[in-house]
């Protein structure tokens, strides 16, 4: 009776013990199916700073592989399913990264596809161009310079970036263009995510595109909760 009352007590005591939270990848209603995944969560919707954290998935779960404090738009987040052109939101949602850029070389050990930044490279975020949301070189007669990014003249900001694909499969016009997670400039954005280099860098040299990589934004909870995604 003892040896019975002892085990019994025993898991009693254990099924009291805090238990330890799920990994957030495993907390995301989607995280599109690869093995890899990026994380940027802000603590409210209004917020221009959170945390981006990279995760890898093995045969035991999820496991962080890097953490670094994140940027956000200089409005906050956004539904991204309903986002407006030019209010500086950042998208929330899960999207795929279709490939990287930069003035600079790629990190070593890159395996991303990674295209260079030159002097006539431009993202077209005209509405009225065929060329709507995309990289063009050189910038094309429909995409009027002032609609346009000329990638060269973000040093900073572009020496290493990934293309985040929202609105980017079949663009929406208006919903928004040339949203990328990139370096980390003098403040906010203007609608992308940013991490300073070192951690960009390092997020480079991480992605394995046969593993798939996504990137979730989102909140910590609410409407925008990045659990949503």
């Amino acid at each position: 009776m003892l040896r019975t009352a002892l085990v019994t007590g025993s898991l009693i005591v254990s099924s009291l013990l805090p238990q330890a939270p799920e990994p957030l990848p495993s907390r995301l209603a989607d995280t599109g199916g690869g093995s890899q995944l990026i994380i940027a969560v802000a603590p409210a919707p209004g917020s221009t700073t959170g945390r981006l954290t990279w995760w890898d998935r093995w045969s035991r779960g999820w496991h962080e592989a890097g953490s670094a404090p994140a940027r956000f738009g200089s409005n906050g987040l956004t539904e991204g399913a309903t986002r407006t052109q030019g209010t500086s939101t950042t998208p929330t949602g899960l999207y795929e990264l279709p490939y990287a850029f930069g003035i600079r070389r790629a990190p070593a050990g890159t395996e991303v596809r990674y295209r260079r930044v030159r002097g006539d490279s431009w993202w077209c975020q005209d509405n009225a161009s065929a060329h709507y949301n995309r990289w063009v070189e050189p910038l094309p007669a429909d995409c009027a310079p002032g609609e346009a990014e000329h990638l060269v003249t973000y040093e900073k900001q572009y020496a290493h970036a990934l293309l985040i694909a929202f609105n980017y499969e079949r663009p929406v016009r208006g919903r928004g263009a040339g949203i990328f997670l990139h370096v980390n400039g003098k403040g906010a954005t203007a609608g992308c995510v940013s991490v300073p280099e070192r951690a960009m860098r390092a997020i480079l040299r991480w992605a394995n595109p046969r593993r798939h990589p996504h990137i979730a934004i989102g909140t910590e909870d609410g409407p925008l909760a990045v659990t949503r995604y």
